[in-house]
């Protein structure tokens, strides 16, 4: 074997599948290619290294001691190139700024707001995505996220935004069976329905300085949106915007079950990667909507 010339790189990504797997037939499925593909790519690198790879019994394949000995260093080689790769991905400048956010928060507070940003910065094109699950920046293409909770999201950096006014809702067939709730602490025996990290009404509570209402029992949803159908359905008292359920109390479909508060720790966070901090444009974002947030205040 010349010791300058590297081995083929379809060969070598045919022996690591096939080592993983011990397998000709799943490396083939994983690189969309035949089995014989597969084996005639082993065949090539056997004979490029003059060492046999695999030991084949029976209808099994395993590693000989030359394979066992190759595969770290191959598969090292391929974590490297990955990890570089995104790296550079990540490093790449472009004028996409990609936002995802929560479909209400979208709707209510940030989409208003958008040509004021877009005026300021004309050379960055925003792409705004809503959902309400958690955002794998390494794999969504996902450069900034406006989530609502307690701003607790390990690995990434978090900043407060806003926070909105809540107000205690349920349905008028909910409040017809149990009557209207005596001050806050006739809420505590009222089935309640949560938002996803099932802090919002321990967090009410204790603003209407009741500590001790044991551990929050009820369905919980991550979407603002299907809370409110599930209060609208009578099953149980929501904590809601008070912007968002305005209509529907308005119109009876709802009832208010106490006045309107603020929750300055339940709130909507700015969150991305650490990493991304000192990026243009994600500095840019960052420090228009932490201004609109001021001018809000």
């Amino acid at each position: 074997m010349d010791g300058h010339k590297m081995p083929p790189l379809n060969a070598l990504r045919s022996f690591e599948a096939t080592a993983r797997h011990l397998s000709v037939k799943n490396a083939a499925a994983e690189l969309c290619v035949t089995p014989g593909a597969v084996s005639q790519m082993l065949k090539t690198l056997e004979l490029h290294l003059g060492v046999r790879l695999f030991q084949r019994v029976n209808r099994g394949i395993f590693l000989t001691d030359a394979g066992q000995g190759y595969l770290p260093p191959v598969r090292n080689a391929f974590r490297q190139i990955a990890e570089a790769s995104k790296r550079i991905a990540v490093a790449a400048e472009t004028n996409l700024l990609t936002v995802s956010v929560t479909p209400f928060f979208a709707a209510a507070w940030l989409v208003p707001r958008l040509k004021a940003f877009q005026d300021a910065h004309p050379d960055i094109d925003l792409q705004v995505v809503t959902s309400n699950a958690l955002v794998d920046f390494s794999r969504d293409g996902v450069d900034v996220a406006i989530r609502h909770g307690l701003g607790r999201y390990p690995g990434l950096w978090s900043e407060r935004v806003v926070a909105v006014e809540v107000v205690p809702v349920a349905a008028p067939v909910l409040v017809a069976e149990l009557g209207l709730p005596r001050g806050a602490a006739g809420l505590t025996r009222w089935p309640l329905v949560h938002d996803a990290e099932r802090k919002g009404w321990h967090l009410w509570f204790q603003a209407q300085g009741i500590e001790e209402i044991g551990a929050p029992r009820g369905a919980s949803f991550d979407d603002s949106g299907l809370l409110m159908k599930a209060v609208l359905a009578g099953q149980g008292a929501g904590l809601l915007p008070a912007a968002m359920v305005a209509p529907d109390i308005a119109e009876g479909r709802l009832v208010r079950l106490a006045d309107i508060s603020m929750l300055e720790a339940f709130a909507y966070y700015l969150v991305y990667p650490e990493a991304s901090h000192g990026r243009r444009k994600v500095a840019a974002f960052r420090a228009w909507i932490l201004g609109e947030a001021m001018d809000d205040r």
